[in-house]
C-alpha cells in the first residue's frame, strides 16, 4: 500500500499549499512514481489549480459522492487530471457552496482506495480542523505542520500541534517543517524548538524570487528551476524520508478515530457522527458513558476538583459571545484536563486511547458544555430528547421514543447544564420562575420545568434543530406527500392562498410550515413571527421576530399579538406566523383578510374540522366579545386552505388531508377535501402501507389560479 502525507498549516499564509505541491513532485522526480495531489483546503477553494497549473470538471466533492464501490485505476480516472510531468491532481471545489457537500464517509473509502493505487497522495488539508481534514488525517501516514520563522505564525502552529495532541494522534506522526528560512532571521532554530516543544523535521530555505515567478507561471518550482536552493531542499527532504524508512516506520502506528467529533468537542460544536468504540472496549465504553462504572465516575469528580484550583469555574461557564474567546477557553480547559489526568493512574481504568479520549470527552462536556447530552445532540438519527430524571432520558428516534443509555450523575450537574442554557439568552429559572422556553445555539427548541413544580428533579425536553434545511424533495422521499401534491402545493403559495397548517403536537407542523414558506417567491418580504425561532428561510428578503418572556419583575413581556401588530407597519409581503394558540389568531386573521394574502401558521388540531373549531376558540380568547357568527364569517373569509399533518402510529409524518375552506352556509364554515391519505394496511414491520387519492373534488381557487397564468392540471384532482 501507499502511504498518504497530510499537510496541515496553523495560519494562512505560510506556504502550505506550495510545499503540498512541491513535496509530491520532489518525490516523483526522485523516484520516478506518479504521486497523487488531493486539495482539500475548502478556504482557498482552488490554490492547488493555481499552482500546478491543471484544471479539471471534476472535484473532490464529486469522488466522494460517487457510487463506486472499488476504486481502482479506472475508476479514478474520470475524477483527476494527468500532469505531462509525471504526477496528477484531484482538486477542491471552486465555490464555498459545493464544498458543503462533500460525503465523509465516500472520502474515507476512497482514501483508501487510493492508497492501494499511488505510491504517495500528499493532501492539501488547509488548517487541519474541518470535518473534512480530520477524516482525512486518519487515513494518513504522515502530518506534516508547516510553520514559518514568525512569531504570530508560530503561536499558531503550538495551537494546532496541541489540538493534534488532544486527538490522540501519535507525535512521533506529526512533523514539523519550517518553511521560508534564513540564517539571518532573528528567530532560530533553538527558540522555534523551545516554542512548539519539539524539533522541526526540516527547513526549506526561502528564496522568494524563484517561488513567485513560478507561481507567476502556474508550474511548481521543482519542474521550472530544479538547480534552485529552494527545489534541492524538496529533494534532500524526499531523500531523507526515504533513507531513514520513515513512512514504513510510522505506517505501524495505531491511528485515532473519531477525531473530527473529538475536535468539535474541543471547540464547542456538535454534529459529527459518533466514532466507533473498539471490538475489545465496546463494552467498557457503554458503561462510562452511563456512569455504570464507580472507579469511572470517581476519576471524573477528581478532575473536576481539580479544575476548581486551577481554572475561574465562574468565567468558564460565562457566555462569551466572541466565538474565538470561547476556543481560546475551551483549549486552556482542555489543556488542564490533560495536566490533571497526567497525575492519574489510568492504566486499568483507560487503556487505550480512544477510552482516555472518552473520558477527557466527559469531563469536558461537564465542564463547557451540556453534559451527556452531547451526544444525544450530536446524533443525527435523534429528533427529541426527553429528560425525566436525572438518571431517566428518552430520545426520539425514526419517530419512536426509546431509553437512552446515556444519565447524569447528578441533579446538580442538571441544573449546571440548564444555567448555561438559560444564561445567555438573558433568562433564569427559579423556585420563582420555574419554568422557562429557550433555544440552544443551533436553534433547537427546549422547555424546562424544575421543583417544586418537577416533582422527580430537573424536567428538560429538547426538540432538536435540523442542521439540515428539509425541502419538499426531502417530504417525498420520507413518503410524506406525493411529487404531485408538492407541487400543487407550491402553486397554492405562489398564488398567495391563505394556508393554516393543522396538526398534533410532534406531527411535524413547523417543518411543513417551513417548507411551505420556502416556496415563497424572493422577490417579496417575509416576516416571521415566532416564540422560538425555528424557521429556517432561505429567502433573502426576510425579517425575523421572536417574543420576549416577562422579566423577573413581572415586566418587559413581548406576545406574538404584539408582534403581529408590529410586522402589519413594516410592508410585508407575507406573514408567517409560527404557531397560533391564543388571541394572536384574531390578529393573524385579520391580517389576511386585509391585503396580507399568502400568510401561513399552524394551529393545534386532530383534522381540518377540529381546525376551524380550534380557530374559533382561539378568537374568543382574544376577549373582544365578537359573537360567533361574526368570528366564522371572519374564519371563512380569511383561510383559503387548511393542511392536516399527523403523525401515525408507527411514528412516520404524513399530509393526511388537503382541505378548501369554502366559505358559510348557514351558521357552519363549510370545508370540502380535495386530497387525504387512505391508509389500506400494515407491511411485516408494523409500518403503515396506504396511498394519497383525490376526492373528486376541484377546488373553487383554481380558476383563481388559472387566470393569474398558473397552469393546473385538472387530472390531478380526478379520482383514481
Amino acid at each position: 500500500m501507499g502511504h498518504i502525507i497530510a499537510v496541515v498549516g496553523g495560519k494562512g499564509g505560510v506556504g502550505k499549499s506550495v510545499f503540498a505541491a512541491n513535496l509530491a513532485i520532489a518525490y516523483q522526480l526522485n523516484s520516478k512514481q506518479r504521486p497523487l495531489i488531493l486539495d482539500l483546503d475548502f478556504q482557498s477553494l482552488g490554490d492547488q489549480n493555481i499552482i500546478l497549473g491543471l484544471n479539471h470538471p471534476k472535484t473532490i466533492i464529486d469522488v466522494t459522492k460517487s457510487q463506486t464501490s472499488v476504486w481502482e485505476p479506472k475508476a479514478v480516472a474520470p475524477f483527476m487530471v494527468n500532469s505531462p510531468q509525471g504526477y496528477s491532481l484531484i482538486g477542491a471545489p471552486r465555490e464555498a457552496a459545493l464544498a458543503r457537500d462533500i460525503d465523509l464517509d465516500g472520502l474515507g473509502k476512497f482514501l483508501k482506495g487510493a492508497s492501494q493505487i499511488f505510491p504517495w497522495i500528499v493532501m492539501d488539508c488547509g488548517n487541519g480542523t474541518e470535518p473534512h481534514a480530520l477524516k482525512a488525517m486518519e487515513q494518513a501516514t504522515l502530518i506534516f505542520v508547516v510553520t514559518t520563522p514568525d512569531v504570530i505564525v508560530i503561536n499558531q502552529t503550538k495551537r494546532i500541534l496541541a489540538k493534534v495532541q488532544e486527538l490522540l494522534f501519535p507525535p512521533e506522526m506529526v512533523q514539523v517543517v519550517v518553511n521560508r528560512f534564513s540564517q539571518s532571521n532573528v528567530i532560530n532554530p533553538q527558540m522555534i524548538q523551545k516554542n512548539l516543544g519539539r524539533n522541526p523535521y526540516f527547513a526549506i530555505p526561502d528564496e522568494p524570487a524563484t517561488c513567485e515567478s513560478a507561481l507567476a507561471k502556474s508550474q511548481p518550482f521543482t519542474i521550472v528551476n530544479p538547480g534552485a536552493a529552494v527545489s534541492r531542499a524538496y529533494s534532500d527532504l524526499v531523500r531523507r524520508m526515504e533513507s531513514t524508512r520513515m513512512l514504513d516506520q510510522l505506517s505501524k502506528l495505531n491511528k485515532p478515530t473519531g477525531v473530527a467529533q473529538k475536535l468539535q468537542v474541543i471547540q464547542g460544536g456538535a454534529g459529527a457522527d459518533a466514532p466507533p468504540a473498539g471490538d475489545g472496549n465496546a463494552a467498557l465504553l457503554a458503561r462510562s458513558k452511563i456512569g455504570a462504572v464507580d472507579p469511572w465516575t470517581s476519576m471524573k469528580l477528581r478532575i473536576h476538583r481539580g479544575l476548581i484550583d486551577v481554572v475561574d469555574m465562574k468565567k468558564m461557564n460565562a457566555d462569551v459571545s466572541d466565538p474565538k474567546q470561547k476556543e481560546v477557553m475551551r483549549e486552556k480547559t482542555q489543556k488542564a484536563i490533560l495536566d490533571i489526568l497526567a497525575k492519574e493512574d489510568t492504566s486499568t481504568l483507560c487503556p487505550t486511547r480512544e477510552l482516555r479520549a472518552q473520558l477527557v470527552k466527559e469531563v469536558l462536556d461537564e465542564a463547557l458544555g451540556l453534559g451527556p447530552l452531547e451526544d444525544l445532540l450530536a446524533d443525527d438519527s435523534v429528533t427529541e430528547i426527553m429528560v425525566n430524571a436525572r438518571d431517566q432520558i428518552y430520545v426520539e428516534q425514526a419517530g419512536k421514543p426509546g431509553l437512552s443509555k446515556v444519565t447524569f450523575s447528578s441533579e446538580q450537574q442538571m441544573m449546571n447544564v440548564i444555567e448555561r442554557i438559560v444564561t445567555p439568552l438573558g433568562r433564569r429559572v427559579d423556585e420563582k420562575t420555574p419554568y422557562v422556553d429557550a433555544r440552544l445555539a443551533d436553534g433547537s427548541r427546549v422547555h424546562i420545568i424544575i421543583p417544586p413544580l418537577a416533582l422527580r428533579g430537573p424536567t428538560i425536553t429538547i426538540r432538536k434543530f435540523p442542521k439540515k434545511r428539509i425541502t419538499s424533495a426531502d417530504l417525498v422521499k420520507y413518503g410524506s406527500m406525493t411529487t404531485e401534491i408538492a407541487d400543487f402545493l407550491r402553486a397554492c403559495v405562489e398564488a398567495k392562498l391563505n394556508i393554516v397548517v393543522s396538526g398534533g403536537t410532534g406531527s411535524g407542523k413547523t417543518t411543513l410550515l417551513n417548507v411551505l414558506s420556502n416556496f415563497i417567491p424572493a422577490t417579496e418580504r417575509i416576516i416571521t413571527v415566532e416564540d422560538a425561532a425555528e424557521l429556517q428561510l432561505g429567502q433573502e428578503h426576510l425579517v425575523r421576530l421572536e417574543t420576549r418572556p416577562k422579566n423577573i419583575e413581572g415586566e418587559g413581556e413581548v406576545s406574538i399579538r404584539d408582534l403581529i401588530k408590529c410586522c402589519l407597519r413594516m410592508r410585508p409581503d407575507r406573514i408567517v406566523v409560527g404557531e397560533c394558540r391564543g388571541g394572536e389568531a384574531l390578529d393573524m386573521l385579520q391580517a389576511m383578510n386585509t391585503g396580507h394574502s399568502g400568510s401561513l401558521t399552524t394551529v393545534h388540531a386532530n383534522n381540518p374540522r377540529e381546525c376551524i373549531g380550534r380557530l374559533e376558540t382561539l378568537v374568543m380568547m382574544a376577549g373582544m366579545g365578537l359573537p360567533l357568527k361574526a368570528i366564522r364569517e371572519t374564519v371563512a373569509s380569511a383561510v383559503n386552505l387548511i393542511i392536516q399533518q399527523s403523525r401515525l402510529t408507527d411514528g412516520s409524518r404524513k399530509v393526511t388531508y388537503i382541505s378548501e375552506v369554502i366559505g358559510m352556509q348557514g351558521e357552519t364554515v363549510t370545508i370540502q377535501d380535495i386530497f387525504i391519505y387512505k391508509q389500506e394496511g400494515l407491511d411485516k414491520n408494523r409500518k403503515i402501507i396506504g396511498r394519497f387519492v383525490p376526492t373528486g373534488f376541484i377546488p373553487k381557487f383554481v380558476e383563481e389560479m388559472e387566470a393569474k397564468g398558473m397552469k393546473i392540471s385538472r387530472g390531478l384532482f380526478a379520482v383514481k
